[in-house]
């Protein structure tokens, strides 16, 4: 028979109370529940002061320590599981879930993945699945447009029952999910970067192009600002800007032709480009066109996924991808271990990745490894 919620919550209280301690998974199966109802029951009871929550358990008032199950870790955390909702466990973020099941690792707890495919709709649905096979906490990546949500987007974010950190998303003040933990890059000082180092190799007219990804507006905030602090001479802008590609052949083929007139026709002797991927399809056109790399044009990429691969080893930004999952791992670590600890906002910086691409030896200060 299908409890009521009050009937619920007492026989929650009495197991509690015989035992002292019982595992959140343990409670649902005995009630025959789903472990996501049985954790919004846990936090009203928590609310109230009737239990207290801990490390995937609920604890009856002056039992902290006993809780069930091995723990062997010194903070606690040995046994914790952590769900982790990412785009894709490719690309960009191979080595942010890499990152994270390490740390996770180091602390005696398991990293589970959930893949939105880059489908907004998914998102909920694979964080309730990993809350309904007992993860702890939350490291979410929502697949919003922008890194941030768009108006009247992921407010369910913000309402999870479980310890939550973003991870290369953020929130705007007032939303719900501005209250979370979160860890990112700080794309906008990588763009900045990149721009401060062409200028310092003598470079007066910089474009950029970049493709369309969740950073976009990041990369353009950063690069105009540089821009502008510098004192440089403003580019043409990419067409792509006002009207994005229809495709990815779309995509190489309008950046081609805007990067050739912007070297041809308006001046520009350095770019940066989005992603490294792309800048390592656009050099051999942009070559097959007259326009020499780094002779004519110095490129700067921005990821540094394969950028030392290119035929003229590119010169890369390169976001602390790996420090990125890492840093989330441990801030949601913390935040179970200590769930009134005041809440943070990481920002990593990338850094600079000296090839040859804009014409300098690769064994400049901050370049790769000979």
């Amino acid at each position: 028979m299908r409890l009521h919620v009050d009937q619920r919550h007492e026989r929650v209280l009495a197991l509690v109370r015989e035992r002292g301690s019982v595992r959140v998974a343990e409670l649902a199966e005995e009630l025959g529940v789903s472990a996501v109802t049985l954790r919004r029951d846990v936090e009203a009871l928590a609310a109230q002061g009737r239990v207290h929550r801990l490390h995937g358990a609920v604890v009856w008032p002056g039992e902290r320590e006993r809780v069930p199950g091995p723990r062997t870790a010194a903070d606690g955390t040995d046994g914790l599981v952590l769900g982790m909702v990412v785009p894709t466990t490719g690309y960009y973020y191979a080595e942010v879930v890499q990152g994270a099941r390490e740390a996770a690792e180091a602390h005696g707890a398991r990293l589970v993945v959930g893949l939105s495919h880059y489908l907004p709709d998914e998102d909920a649905p694979q964080a309730e699945r990993l809350l309904s096979t007992g993860a702890d906490g939350l490291l979410l990546t929502p697949s919003w447009e922008r890194s941030a949500p768009g108006p009247g987007a992921g407010g369910w974010v913000g309402e999870l029952s479980v310890p939550t950190v973003l991870v290369e998303r953020w929130a705007p003040h007032g939303h719900p999910a501005a209250e979370l933990d979160r860890v990112r890059s700080d794309h906008a000082y990588g763009a900045a970067k990149a721009v401060q180092h062409l200028a310092a190799l003598g470079h007066r007219k910089v474009a950029l192009a970049a493709q369309e990804s969740p950073h976009q507006e990041q990369l353009r905030a950063g690069y105009a600002a540089a821009v502008e602090s510098l004192g440089l001479e403003p580019a043409p802008v990419s067409p792509l800007d006002a009207e994005p590609s229809l495709s990815e052949a779309d995509r190489f083929e309008r950046t081609l032709a805007y990067l050739c007139e912007a070297v041809g026709e308006h001046g520009v002797t350095a770019a940066l480009v989005h992603s490294d991927a792309d800048a390592i399809v656009l050099i051999p056109r942009l070559q097959a066109r007259g326009v020499r790399v780094p002779e004519d044009l110095a490129v700067i990429a921005y990821d540094d996924e394969v950028a030392p691969l290119a035929d003229v080893p590119l010169t890369a930004v390169a976001p602390a991808k790996r420090a990125v999952g890492a840093q989330a791992a441990e801030l949601l670590l913390a935040r179970l271990a200590d769930p009134v600890a005041p809440r943070r906002h990481v920002d990593l910086l990338p850094e600079l990745k000296v090839r040859s691409s804009c014409g300098e030896d690769q064994g400049a200060a901050g370049g790769d490894p000979i």
